[in-house]
């Protein structure tokens, strides 16, 4: 069985259930399938300005935890590119919670923030040094520019 590529179109013409069965929104549920989790805005203006810093990566390691958006392995160094939204940054006004269904989001999003504390602790005991850069500090070129400094000045491990 062949998969195909989640459209607009395609998206709209299922009909939406929730897990229970029930019928939910068809705009919501076309609006929320279209949401990425892999080569996002922010994800592309972060690889496009340390590819052309000279840095060289790997996209999404699944053999390691949090699957890291980006891996400098001759560096151990590992990059998340976190939504503010998603992943509750602090002080920024894009990570407050939605008036509607309160505890769910509450629940759903402090659980995304312990799991990436998880994923960082067990990152950094097998050596990684790990970074993050907030959806919000992506649309700042002096940010992405530090970045970039603060990635090629980390040393390097030989074999």
């Amino acid at each position: 069985m062949k998969s195909r590529k989640m459209t607009k179109q395609s998206a709209i013409d299922r009909q939406p259930t929730t897990r229970s069965g029930e019928c939910v929104d068809r705009a919501r549920s076309a609006h929320m399938a279209l949401i990425r989790g892999r080569d996002t805005k922010p994800e592309m203006r972060v690889r496009k300005v340390l590819h052309a810093a000279g840095l060289r990566y790997r996209l999404y390691d699944r053999g390691l935890p949090g699957s890291p958006d980006l891996v400098f392995p001759s560096r151990r160094i590992v990059l998340f590119v976190h939504g503010c939204f998603w992943h509750r940054h602090p002080g920024c006004p894009n990570a407050r919670l939605p008036k509607s269904r309160q505890e769910f989001w509450g629940t759903k999003l402090s659980a995304n923030v312990e799991r990436d504390a998880r994923n960082r602790a067990a990152l950094e005991a097998a050596g990684w040094s790990v970074l993050v850069i907030w959806e919000c500090e992506t649309r700042d070129p002096r940010r992405l520019a530090s970045l970039a400094e603060e990635i090629r000045d980390h040393p390097t491990m030989r074999k």
